[in-house]
């Protein structure tokens, strides 16, 4: 039996960015970086050290709930929505923009 052919076109060689491309690339990758360490920030200080330090906010009030007790029961799935909306959204910008320069 024959093997099959392969196509009779020879394979190019994958070109290399150029050095705007690649500024740009490093640019936008620093961006979502930046984006992502801030937007974990939020994410820990609202899972983490607000259970940590319940006693310690137990004086502040959120909608007349004590902030640990509204944080525990509704307001830390409410940050985590936000910060996901958030993401998607910064992120949708910074990929248009990127991708309008290549175009450009």
């Amino acid at each position: 039996m024959d093997k099959p052919s392969l196509s009779a076109t020879p394979l190019q060689p994958a070109r290399t960015p150029g050095p705007e491309l690649q500024a740009r690339r490093d640019v936008h990758w620093r961006k979502t970086r930046r984006l992502t360490a801030i937007l974990l920030l939020v994410w820990l200080l609202t899972g983490f050290l607000t259970v940590f330090y319940a006693r310690e906010l137990l004086h502040l009030n959120l909608f007349g709930w004590p902030l640990p007790f509204y944080m525990a029961a509704q307001g830390a799935s409410l940050v985590y929505l936000a910060i996901i909306a958030l993401y998607a959204w910064r992120m949708r910008r910074l990929d248009r923009a990127f991708h309008a320069e290549d175009q450009a």
